[in-house]
């Protein structure tokens, strides 16, 4: 059985996401395990946005195979709940495999599981993490990270991915791969990738560039040249630039640059396409100029992105 840890404020995708993953799984394949949602208190247990969730009590947590622990408002109650803290404590001594969705990570650190290990947490929260956890390797910048038994995710959907991963890791990738199609996903995100998104942070409030943005993001394959862009935003060439730095905080060309290397990420790490191919689809045409543009970025080739990517379903690097 795989068991939902939850706690008044929880936040309800951090649960409903990994619940919902294996049970399509589950469609698949009739051998994967149930999920059963577990609290302190056997009851309706309220959600930071007012829906609830039937809990079963932690004493009726027998035989569980994983336990995922979910994240949200209510974490730093839950974090001082000796009960709480406990039940964790006792099932990842009997070997049961433990992870966290969010903020969820702090339950298990204060439960000493992730001391020496690397981990993650939504990226708004490193500052404090750290500052409260220094015994924990955090990597903030990771969708999910899993050191030996321990499995911890970045924000709301990185635990669907983090579920995924579970998938794989448990019933292979077809089944993975049919039950992100069934849940209209893309693809399953690797844990080596970004939390943040170039398109978002280059948007301001007023959303003047917003659509070109977005078309820049679609179309990376074409000729982005500044005269090109200025002429699709019906501004000469010198207003577009002066306008278009005065709201991104980025000149067009390093825009450009910066989402064909996000998607390139994307696409090393998650998927089997060649480097040169890769190159093509997102603009770089040259391989060699996507490696040097890779560098400047995450100071390590696609290649190198690649291997870290693909060591991350079993193991961080370091990790044997």
């Amino acid at each position: 059985m795989i068991g939902l840890l939850i706690f008044r404020d929880f936040q309800l995708m951090d649960a409903s996401g990994p619940i919902s993953v294996f049970e399509i799984a589950r469609r698949q394949k009739q051998s994967i395990p149930r999920t059963r949602i577990f609290a302190v208190k056997a009851g309706l247990v309220r959600s930071s946005s007012g829906a609830e969730m039937y809990a079963h009590n932690l004493r009726s947590a027998r035989s569980l195979s994983t336990l995922i622990v979910a994240g949200g408002e209510g974490v730093e109650a839950a974090a001082e709940c000796r009960t709480t803290i406990g039940f964790i404590q006792r099932l990842a001594k009997r070997g049961v495999r433990i992870a966290s969705v969010c903020t969820g990570a702090y339950l298990l650190a204060e439960a000493g599981l992730l001391n020496g290990r690397y981990a993650t947490t939504h990226w708004s929260r490193t500052r404090d993490f750290i500052g409260r956890y220094p015994r924990v390797k955090l990597q903030a910048d990771r969708i999910f990270a899993k050191d030996g038994g321990v499995w911890t995710s970045a924000g709301v959907t990185a635990g669907i991915d983090l579920a995924l991963a579970m998938v794989v890791e448990d019933h292979g990738d077809e089944i993975s791969r049919a039950t992100a199609r069934q849940l209209v996903l893309y693809h399953r995100r690797s844990g080596g990738q970004s939390q943040f998104s170039t398109l978002l942070e280059l948007k301001t409030p007023n959303g003047r560039f917003a659509g070109l943005l977005s078309w820049m993001r679609e179309n990376l394959d074409a000729h982005l040249t500044v005269e090109a862009l200025a002429e699709r935003s019906g501004l000469s060439a010198r207003h577009f630039v002066r306008s278009f730095v005065a709201e991104t905080g980025s000149t067009p060309t390093r825009a450009v640059e910066r989402l064909r290397v996000e998607v390139a990420r994307e696409r090393v790490q998650s998927s089997g396409e060649t480097i040169e191919r890769v190159a093509q689809a997102t603009g770089f045409r040259d391989p060699e100029r996507m490696r040097r543009a890779f560098i400047r970025a995450f100071g390590q080739p696609p290649q190198s992105l690649r291997r870290s990517a693909r060591n991350a379903e079993t193991a961080l690097p370091g990790i044997s």
